[in-house]
């Protein structure tokens, strides 16, 4: 009789599942407003040239769906570190180092994109009140930019949420001046 040892699945942090459900819902939307763009442009490049009769209001969706897009992404990229980074402090630190360096960086953007987060807010509570729409199809602007803040919140959130919860250090290659970069 063979016995064989059966590991338990790792048990997964709050965070961690919050984040998985997150990655999943904003990149399903992502890939829904990526496919929705593709086929209002070709609807409307057709419409156009072969039957001159562009889309009413093409340019004002294509806008809006382009600013949904960028927002939602917002959280992903900073969830996955998919950001420009710069990393020529990073060498001259250790890993205990580098690793305090991302829990400041992370503490710093996530307080400027909750302030910036509060501003957005602020400022898509002026829009709604306006009214505000857009000029042809008249879309109420006032919800996008409430989107918007709520984006850059979440963003905001996620970053607070890596200081206490970091990432294992990223290894930073030493610096060797006799070596060429291929940068």
């Amino acid at each position: 009789m063979s016995m064989t040892s059966q590991t338990p699945p790792a048990a997964t942090s709050p965070p961690a599942e919050v984040g998985v459900w997150l990655d999943r819902a904003l990149g399903a939307a992502a890939a829904v407003l990526l496919f929705c763009l593709m086929a209002l442009t070709t609807a409307d490049v057709i419409g156009r040239y072969i039957f001159n009769w562009p889309l009413r209001g093409a340019f004002e969706l294509t806008e809006l769906m382009l600013l949904t897009l960028i927002f939602a992404g917002l959280p992903l990229a900073s969830r996955a570190d998919e950001h420009v980074t710069l990393d020529f402090i990073d060498m001259l630190f250790g890993d205990n180092g580098r690793l305090l360096l991302r829990r400041l960086v992370d503490l710093i953007c996530g307080l400027l994109f909750l302030g910036l987060a509060w501003r957005v807010w602020i400022k898509a509570g002026k829009i709604a009140g306006y009214g505000d729409t857009t000029e042809v199809l008249r879309i109420p602007v006032g919800p996008f930019v409430y989107f918007m803040a709520v984006m850059v919140a979440i963003t905001g959130i996620l970053h607070l949420t890596k200081v206490i919860f970091p990432a294992p250090p990223r290894g930073a290659v030493p610096f060797d001046p006799n070596k060429p970069t291929t940068t």
